[in-house]
């Protein structure tokens, strides 16, 4: 794991404290995204029938997609684990750009295309660049 090695060395020297502060931006943002899951349940339901989506598939699935963004927005803002929770949370933006977003277009009224590509494109930013320098992860690599 050579690689990995040189783009986390690569991404400790150049590390300004603004990409920190996105991280946990993303962070809250999930974490309020998951909040809003629960809280408009019966509009998400409505939405996973008009997108052709079993409705049984979508209520066993949403459990794993709440706990994800939920905990991994909390862990993402503090910066604990980050590249692990940024692992999980790619393939649920994924699907949901794939199967909700793109069937309601990118110029309807609440579209969340856009949105759901700009976070999928920062989760793979810090899948890349790891927590940073303001984290629980650097707090704990430190007293090693």
């Amino acid at each position: 794991m050579e690689w990995t090695h040189r783009i986390e060395s690569w991404a400790d020297r150049h590390h300004p404290k603004w990409i920190d502060f996105l991280r946990m931006l993303l962070g809250i943002v999930l974490l309020f995204k998951g909040i809003t899951l629960i809280i408009n349940r019966e509009q998400v339901i409505l939405n996973m029938e008009m997108s052709n989506i079993d409705v049984f598939s979508f209520l066993v699935t949403s459990q794993y997609v709440l706990v994800f963004y939920i905990a991994g927005g909390l862990l993402v803002a503090v910066g604990l684990l980050t590249r692990v929770i940024v692992i999980f949370q790619i393939p649920i933006l994924i699907a949901t750009i794939i199967f909700i977003d793109y069937h309601q277009g990118l110029f309807v009224l609440n579209s969340e295309l856009i949105y759901s590509i700009l976070i999928l494109g920062l989760l793979v930013f810090y899948f890349i660049y790891g927590s940073g320098k303001i984290s629980v992860d650097n707090l704990l690599s430190r007293t090693k």
